[in-house]
């Protein structure tokens, strides 16, 4: 059986088998070794008194007293100098025995026939219903010698119980092999859903369904399979949109760039459309420029391949140089800048972080109104420091902070407005922020303005 449900009930019943046997060996080798000489030496010690008894009253009817010791659960064979001889109580299934070891016993000498009966014989030979499985004593009476062979009447002795013990035994062995099916099934099921739930997401279906209530690790195993599904159906999502969006960012500069250089081929054109639509051509070229250096940069980010170059930095002079390379662009949109930049020392990789305040201050002054306002602020306590960029722009609706850290994802209100950008710059903040074990949060409220707050550890530069 290929089957995991096969193989359990197999394996099972197989240490179930191998264990019976192991017993019965073990079994053997003490009854061979310990009880077999144990039982002789207490037949022979009864067998004796028995002829000792005899011996001491010869007055006594010698078969009536066979008769009454065969009552009480023993088989008795008795030899005169004859050789004519006697049984009492129940028949041997087997009555042959060598004449030569009736000789030696009416001679005077012992027969150990439980002690030497076959060894190749299992522990069922002490059951053996043979007259040679027996204990041969002399015995005297009267003057006669006789021959006394004896050994415990077995059936007399267990009566029905050896019928009640074949029942036991076969009845324990048919319920546990049932138990162990039915185990088998309890135990194996919840494997094949979850064997079947996998072959349903490596087929792209990501919407299984597991109904395991068992309270173990069988149950912990589902739930956890059920979280990756989710997990993977959000992760092919995300890589559909990516791919989407990635196309169209692609391909909308390139029909700009591929339309206009075709227009550049009208030699009717005067010499300001041409340098316009070479102008358009570059700012299309700088677009695409810039989203691949953004690939290629979320690209090392999400290796994570030692990229994280940590030293100690001065955050707010670092926030000053951003300020000032940033002061065209606010001029050139009527924006007022408000900071509170105190000398901080942090730990932290300085370019990296020059990315992530790049990119939040290009968006405070690119989705800002003109003559709005931005205001960036920095704190600091012994853990933390308190990075802040506040702008009172367009904002955000309530239903897009959820996605604002999505890769290529960008705000209704952004492309209605064709805002330049690439939806990659807050995801590259993202992860940058969490490089540093740090977080970053956001608060907007749609034509009000929006609120980043980044906190990152000290670290070893505090």
């Amino acid at each position: 059986m290929r089957s995991l449900y096969g193989k359990f009930i197999v394996t099972t019943i197989g240490i179930m088998l191998f264990s019976f046997i192991f017993s019965f060996i073990i079994s053997n080798t003490y009854y061979q070794y310990q009880l077999k000489p144990y039982n002789d030496q207490k037949i022979t010690k009864i067998a004796l008194n028995i002829a000792v008894y005899v011996e001491g009253h010869p007055a006594n009817n010698l078969t009536e007293y066979l008769e009454s010791i065969s009552a009480v659960g023993y088989q008795i064979y008795l030899v005169d100098q004859q050789g004519n001889g006697t049984f009492f109580g129940e028949a041997f299934r087997n009555r042959s025995i060598p004449d030569s070891t009736t000789k030696h016993v009416l001679n005077g000498d012992l027969f150990h026939g439980i002690l030497h009966f076959p060894k190749e014989t299992f522990v069922t030979g002490f059951f053996a219903n043979e007259l040679r499985n027996t204990v041969g004593v002399p015995l005297n009476h009267n003057g006669q010698s006789f021959a006394l062979f004896i050994r415990p009447d077995i059936n007399l002795l267990f009566g029905e119980m050896h019928i009640l013990f074949g029942w036991i035994i076969g009845l324990s062995i048919a319920l546990s092999i049932v138990m162990v099916v039915i185990s088998a099934k309890y135990l194996v099921k919840p494997i094949s859903d979850l064997t079947r739930a996998t072959k349903s997401l490596s087929n792209g279906i990501f919407n299984v369904k597991l109904d395991i209530n068992r309270h173990d690790e069988l149950e912990q195993l589902s739930n956890s399979f059920l979280r990756m599904a989710h997990k993977l159906e959000q992760i092919d999502e995300v890589r559909k949109e990516f791919i989407s969006n990635i196309s169209h960012d692609i391909q909308s500069p390139l029909s700009s760039i591929k339309g206009y250089t075709n227009l550049l081929e009208n030699k009717t054109l005067s010499n300001e459309e041409r340098s316009q639509f070479i102008s358009i051509i570059k700012g299309e070229i700088t677009r695409l420029s810039t989203l691949t250096k953004q690939l290629l940069l979320l690209a090392l980010l999400d290796r994570n391949e030692d990229l994280l170059k940590e030293k100690s930095i001065n955050l707010g002079q670092q926030l000053k140089e951003l300020v000032r390379n940033f002061q065209w662009a606010i001029s050139e949109k009527d924006l007022m800048l408000s900071y509170s930049l105190p000398d901080i020392e942090m730990n932290g990789d300085p370019s990296l972080l020059n990315t992530v305040w790049d990119n939040l201050l290009s968006n405070a002054i690119k989705y800002n109104y003109p003559n709005g306002s931005i205001e960036i602020s920095i704190e600091k306590n012994e853990e933390s420091v308190f990075v802040t960029f506040t702008d009172t722009g367009i904002g955000l609706k309530s239903t897009e902070l959820d996605r604002m850290f999505d890769r290529f994802y960008r705000a209704d209100i952004a492309r209605t407005r064709s805002v330049e950008g690439t939806g990659l710059g807050l995801s590259i903040v993202e992860t940058i922020i969490r490089m540093h074990d740090g977080t970053i949060h956001v608060s907007s409220k749609e034509k009000e303005g929006t609120t980043f707050n980044v906190v990152l550890p000290v670290g070893e530069g505090k």
